[in-house]
């Protein structure tokens, strides 16, 4: 063993202490490059050469206006949204002891949004600081519900990831429902609920970095209990920290940060997961930064140099006119989800233990009565949507329709709904179906073709044949197919390491689903203005306009695919159980998996060219199904399919009537039902 004296240590320190130092000098010297660069840009064509001239005292009235009127609120803005989420990344990070919590992973920006959005939308006038308390009180409840209902610090990054994601899309449903609702109250949060640096002012930020200042030297104050806290609760606590006031406090510093970003500028996507993560890397060549009193302002350095390279980047590929229509936030999410993609790489092991996807079992009895139920519960719901919308109908106007005798005004009324029902119904099923196999193949109970990248590579391509100008639906169904088909293909290709772990693949999903979320927003927001709300609605899952030639793809897919389904029930059943029982019963265990997440893809797909994007109802469905019938495939899936047809017709009616004639799309309304179920379904299998 080899000691070491106290002064050879004193020097360590102090050499430790000035490499620190003087990365951190690099780290500010690169941010003030980035910002020149930043301030040289806009749509005016005033130079550097005459900013600077301002700077330095002289300079036109010109462009002393355009500088402190356009140039340094965006520049103060992006270096304040991204000290605050640079720092609060590396707080949830170090208190869930977990690499991929983050303001966006535990809901908090979904959350502040939502708050921020609810004002806005029924028109209460409250001042900035009052806007920060409730975006603050709404990114506190979020990160709270997913930590407590993930299972608390500690959690696998799986299980932390889904249920902030999830959580996040309730959230997001919520919000956009109060966009669609309240258009004039709330125009210009599209754009901005994406993350914009648009300021009318610098007063904002003037009030914002005192505050985020304030919150970084606190944060520092921890830091030499974060450090302790890494090691463990046991040892910590041997140490003498104390546990839940270190975790409190750091948690509402990491939402006041976190919330103060989304009052300034929106919730910009990703921020606080890669600032952390590049701080992290640094530390293999400057030490120093594991600790975390150089390692917080590092992160909150490289994350302004992220907020601001991102502004920047994109004025420089689009020009700074066509960059205005274009939120920071994509950038920054697209650069995030390629962060999430390498970390989940970076998993190990060939797979993960089955997640509880197993139920009960159940009789064939029980399995034939809820059949016969659902199915009059299926017939029911059919006769609710044809009958209820603007006007209410009756059964006697339906049986006209179909001999061709009814009134023109009936007439037209059926003509319009009995296409939208059935497009709910049959997109519902086929989600069902899909999010079953998922959930089967993935052996996650938390996993759905959403939360897989297949349901938002099938909107991202949807969403590009319409801004194309295909926006048949034959152009429509093409491109929504090719786009699963794509992200499926990309997320098992960046899973697959020598074998496929379930882990792996929900968390590669995710990062892709998010990747696609930002080139849908950016596509939509570059598209023709006229078309840009029907866009939106229908990429909130809409039946609205629906004809029955957009319901004959989602019927064939069903059709073919219910068939192969019920066929394969057997390596279904094995897949779910563990690796190494299929392979031992002679199952073709990778080939039987890419055919069955294949199938599931285009399901999704499918149900994305009738209805749009809608969530939920692949996650949901199938659980219930399982309560109801128990885990063997060919009595689960069948019944599934059942109650996502119910489910979404019912969603579909609900969102046509209760504020008729304004409608709700259905895919909010499935989200709004579906996230309390949600919520008791985390609850419910917190500890396994």
């Amino acid at each position: 063993m080899t000691l070491t004296a106290p002064g050879q240590q004193l020097t360590s320190r102090r050499s430790l202490v000035f490499g620190g130092g003087a990365a951190l000098v690099v780290l500010v010297a690169a941010l003030a490059a980035v910002g020149m660069l930043h301030l040289s840009q806009g749509t005016s064509g005033t130079g550097a050469g005459e900013l600077f001239a301002v700077l330095t005292g002289g300079g036109s009235d010109g462009a002393r206006d355009i500088l402190i009127g356009s140039r340094l609120p965006r520049l103060a803005a992006g270096i304040a949204v991204g000290l605050a989420l640079g720092v609060a990344g590396v707080l949830m990070q170090t208190l869930a002891r977990n690499p991929l919590a983050s303001p966006d992973t535990l809901g908090v920006t979904a959350g502040s949004y939502l708050a921020v959005t609810a004002v806005a939308a029924f028109g209460i006038a409250v001042p900035l600081w009052a806007s920060g308390l409730l975006a603050f009180a709404g990114g506190l409840a979020a990160a709270g519900i997913v930590l407590g209902l993930a299972g608390g610090a500690g959690t696998s990054s799986t299980r932390l990831v889904l249920a902030g994601s999830a959580l996040a899309l309730a959230f997001h449903a919520l919000t956009s429902a109060l966009l669609i609702l309240f258009q004039e109250e709330t125009k210009g949060l599209l754009a901005w609920g994406s993350g914009s640096l648009s300021q009318l002012n610098i007063d904002a930020s003037l009030r914002a970095l005192p505050a985020i200042a304030v919150a970084l030297v606190l944060a520092m104050l921890l830091a030499q209990r974060l450090d302790v806290f890494m090691l463990g609760d046991d040892l910590a606590r041997s140490l003498g920290v104390p546990l839940g006031a270190t975790r409190l406090f750091g948690v509402l510093l990491a939402v006041a940060l976190s919330a103060t970003a989304v009052t300034l500028a929106g919730p910009i996507g990703f921020v606080g997961l890669c600032a952390p993560v590049l701080a992290r890397l640094l530390a293999r060549w400057v030490p120093a930064f594991e600790k975390h009193a150089l390692r917080l302002p590092a992160a909150g350095l490289i994350g302004a140099f992220l907020v601001l390279g991102a502004d920047a980047a994109l004025r420089g590929i689009l020009g700074a006119k066509a960059a205005v229509a274009v939120p920071t936030g994509v950038a920054t999410t697209l650069l995030g989800a390629i962060v999430l993609v390498m970390l989940a790489r970076g998993l190990r092991g060939g797979s993960s233990q089955p997640a509880n996807v197993r139920a009960a079992a159940r009789s064939l009895r029980r399995f034939r009565a809820t059949i016969l139920l659902l199915s009059a519960a299926l017939i029911a719901v059919l006769l609710l949507g044809t009958l209820t919308g603007n006007s209410w109908l009756r059964t006697g106007d339906i049986a006209l329709w179909l001999q061709g005798a009814a009134p023109p005004p009936i007439a037209l009324a059926l003509d319009e709904r009995v296409p939208r029902v059935l497009a709910a119904v049959l997109a519902g099923a086929a989600l069902a179906l899909a999010g079953g196999i998922t959930q089967s193949v993935s052996r996650n109970p938390l996993a759905d073709p959403g939360l897989l990248g297949i349901t938002g590579g099938a909107g991202l391509g949807a969403v590009l044949a319409v801004t194309a100008g295909l926006g048949s639906t034959l152009g429509i169904t093409v491109a929504a197919t090719v786009g699963a088909l794509l992200a499926f293909a990309l997320v098992y290709g960046l899973s697959w390491r020598g074998g496929l772990s379930a882990d792996r693949l929900v968390l590669i999903g995710i990062g892709v689903s998010a990747g696609a979320t930002a080139l849908t927003t950016f596509f939509l927001l570059r598209s023709d203005p006229w078309n840009t709300p029907a866009i939106y609605t229908w990429l909130s899952g809409t039946t609205y306009g629906r004809s029955f030639t957009q319901i004959i793809p989602v019927l064939i897919v069903l059709a073919i695919a219910l068939p192969l389904v019920l066929g394969s029930r057997r390596e279904i059943d094995l897949i779910a159980l563990d690796e190494d029982t299929p392979r031992a019963l002679g199952v073709r265990l990778e080939r039987s998996r890419l055919g069955l997440l294949a199938l599931a893809a285009v399901l999704a797909a499918a149900s994305v060219t009738a209805i749009g994007v809608v969530g939920f109802v692949g996650l949901l469905a199938p659980h219930a199904a399982r309560a109801l019938v128990g885990a063997r495939s060919a009595r689960f899936l069948p019944t599934a399919a059942l109650l996502g047809g119910v489910l979404v017709g019912i969603a579909d009616a609900v969102g046509r009537t209760v504020i008729a004639p304004a409608q709700l799309p259905a895919g909010l309304m499935v989200a709004l039902l579906g996230a309390p179920y949600f919520v008791w379904l985390l609850w419910r299998t917190r500890d396994v």
